[in-house]
């Protein structure tokens, strides 16, 4: 039904507003709910006309975080699945950082995400180890963690999770001699397409020099993603790639912003290995994380600030925002990648 306005005297405008206002927002608000549910519908019933390796996938994380998101990631996970993804893509922080780190809370969210029906490539978080050593994560060993969330989210590192699991290349097999504990980073190729998670984790990236193991750890960890992006992007020069993704978990632009008054280096190893991989590359390049938690597309941007030509950043939703990002990829497009908003109405609108 139409909302008719009409002028009034300037007394009475006020009380007409203070009437109208929330009028107004209930039916803009119901019906930006019915276009997401008729959104969602139609997606789930096939992208729009593309090449014929054409494909899509879904891109979500950070959650869940606050108390009855539980529920929320169920309908999520469920939304997900009525899109018939090839795959889906889970950038960490598959529990929140105010609660303690269990074994019961981290087999809680690994049986939820088990719900996928298509397989699932994860990466971890640093919710889900690296502040486990706060109080508020339960004073745990992050190290003690980190074996935990191996052990947990990669019983067979040449195997994705999901109900249906596909196979995926693991740095710990094919790096052995040097990077075996590195089970979580993986990639695997789509219709020409080169995809790879790197175990990139918000926190500074457990770079803490108070904390001489997290130190050690740090740096092993940083060699090994170094070495993994170097080999992702020779792959994909030889097998003359259509266009290549990355995804880890956190937003590596927070390596720019000043630290105790200086710039921290927990991201810059991961920064240059991109840019510099891309650029010898010369293909379409998209980097996924999370980490704010709030949809955004834009550029991806080397460790002094400068756009990387061809390279797309992809930052998906978390905490309060329960939703997802779909991912269409059409290979033998110029530009391959198109990103829509996969919301599910019933968790609240951003």
């Amino acid at each position: 039904m139409p909302i008719r306005l009409r002028f009034t005297p300037a007394r009475d405008s006020s009380r007409l507003l203070s009437r109208l206002l929330p009028r107004a927002q209930r039916v803009l608000r119901a019906c930006l709910v019915a276009l997401c549910a008729g959104a969602a519908s139609a997606s789930a019933g096939g992208a729009a006309a593309q090449g014929s390796g054409a494909f899509h996938f879904v891109a979500f994380g950070d959650m869940p975080y606050n108390p009855g998101d539980e529920a929320k990631v169920e309908r999520l996970i469920a939304r997900i699945n009525a899109h018939r993804p090839a795959f889906s893509i889970h950038i960490g922080d598959m529990i929140s950082g105010s609660v303690h780190c269990t074994d019961a809370t981290l087999e809680s969210s690994a049986r939820q995400l088990a719900m996928l029906e298509a397989p699932l490539v994860y990466t971890p978080g640093d919710n889900e180890w690296t502040d486990c050593h706060r109080e508020r994560g339960g004073s745990f060993d992050p190290l003690e963690r980190l074996a935990k969330v191996r052990a947990l989210m990669f019983p067979t590192p040449s195997q994705s999770l999901g109900r249906a699991p596909m196979a995926v290349e693991s740095q710990s097999r094919t790096m052995a001699q040097r990077f075996a504990p590195y089970v979580e980073n993986v990639r695997f190729v789509k219709n020409g397409v080169h995809f790879a998670t790197v175990h990139v984790v918000g926190s500074n990236n457990n770079m803490d020099e108070t904390r001489p193991a997290a130190m050690a750890e740090f740096r092993a960890r940083d060699e090994a993603n170094a070495a993994w992006i170097a080999h992702v992007f020779a792959q994909a020069r030889a097998q003359d790639a259509k266009a290549i993704v990355l995804a880890w978990q956190a937003n590596v632009s927070a390596g720019m912003e000043r630290r105790n008054g200086r710039f921290s280096d927990a991201f810059r190893t991961v920064v240059d290995a991109v840019a510099l991989g891309a650029r010898d590359l010369r293909k379409p390049a998209l980097v996924i994380w999370g980490d704010y938690h709030f949809y955004e597309v834009s550029r991806f941007v080397d460790f002094a600030g400068a756009p990387v030509q061809g390279v797309t950043r992809l930052q998906v939703y978390g905490d309060k925002l329960v939703h997802a990002v779909r991912v269409d990829v059409d290979p033998d497009a110029l530009a391959p990648f198109s990103f829509t908003p996969l919301l599910e109405p019933l968790n609240g609108l951003p």
